[in-house]
């Protein structure tokens, strides 16, 4: 048993249910790996379950990704060892010190990625990486809308749909943002601030790529949704994997049919890494691209545990370019 300081959700709710405290983490179970977490990512999926959305008991502690370097390992696991640099994502309790984490959950960081930019990378990059290689696989030729493209999922997305040859209209929320876009490779940005009604937005849209578009990549939501729908050609894709915004509220499916024979569909991370495997892959994916530069990736916050209210207020206001982490007090990122 060890103690560690990390931080938790005491009771759902808002962003003052938040504590920094002392607990005790035991040894690793069989399976599992014990790591002196470097960082956490901060991600819309915490503030869910802090809120209640997503059923689960409380007092926890919160944070779905992070990386660090190995310390202990339980029985039965021969994949790691001690001193290890690992990173994962969709595993709990990770914006702590030390961190018990099952091994299956954990892929191994390569030298040249620094611990920070891994767990800044893991649950976006990986998102980003089913996006454009399963949900739709985007090559040379296709036009394809992101939203939001400054923001964490939407810089990586940008970045890695110009490598496969496509065309990006980008949209964000102010010309700084737009900018944002455009330096990573967008031929088209658009403030979507500027517009009130849907068919303003797809009009600037189909404007801008000359057409409708083959795909669009939604993480806004409720906000963006008919915009979204309204900017693809026939028997286009929408994919829509967040909802910043709000969640879509139930539509009437005919709109499919008068748009086009339109496509939409709600993916999730969880259902791309369906085995070892295919985590191994995407993770592997990830990291060259990191490693090659070919895909940056844009820390836009680091906050310590004490600063932790102010990384989730950052992030449910929309004010952020990048990605957010929060950085365990003491210790180090190797």
């Amino acid at each position: 048993m060890t103690t560690a300081r990390g931080v938790f959700v005491r009771e759902h709710g808002e962003r003052d249910v938040l504590e920094v405290r002392e607990h005790d983490v035991p040894d690793p179970a069989p399976g599992e790996v014990q790591v002196e977490v470097a960082a956490a990512g901060v991600n819309f999926i915490d503030v869910y379950r802090r809120q209640g959305v997503y059923a689960g008991t409380t007092p926890f502690v919160l944070g779905e990704e992070g990386a660090g370097t190995v310390v202990a390992v339980g029985a039965g696991v021969d994949s790691f060892t001690v001193g290890d640099r690992v990173a994962w994502a969709q595993a709990n309790g990770s914006e702590t010190t030390l961190a018990n984490q099952p091994a299956a959950l954990v892929v191994p960081v390569p030298e040249g990625v620094d611990l920070e930019t891994a767990a800044a990378a893991m649950l976006q990059g990986l998102t980003a990486h089913y996006l454009v290689t399963s949900t739709y696989a985007a090559g040379p030729g296709d036009v394809a809308l992101v939203h939001a493209a400054a923001g964490g999922v939407g810089q990586l997305l940008v970045q890695l749909l110009v490598t496969k040859g496509c065309t990006v209209v980008a949209t964000a929320g102010s010309d700084e943002k737009c900018e944002i876009a455009r330096e990573l490779g967008a031929a088209h940005k658009i403030n979507y601030s500027r517009f009130s009604r849907a068919e303003d937005l797809s009009g600037a849209v189909r404007e801008a790529a000359g057409r409708g578009v083959d795909v669009v990549y939604d993480g806004v939501g409720k906000a963006t949704f008919d915009a979204s729908l309204a900017s693809l050609r026939p028997r286009g894709l929408l994919v829509l994997f967040g909802g910043a915004s709000g969640q879509v509220p139930p539509f009437d499916l005919q709109r499919l049919n008068s748009g086009g024979s339109l496509f939409v569909t709600r993916p999730k991370l969880g259902d791309h890494l369906a085995d070892r495997q295919e985590l191994e892959w995407r993770a592997r994916e990830l990291f060259a691209a990191i490693t090659d530069g070919s895909l940056k990736v844009a820390v836009g916050g680091r906050y310590s545990f004490d600063e932790v209210a102010d990384a989730y207020e950052a992030l449910e206001g929309r004010r952020t370019t990048g990605k957010l982490i929060v950085v365990p007090d003491g210790n180090r990122a190797r």
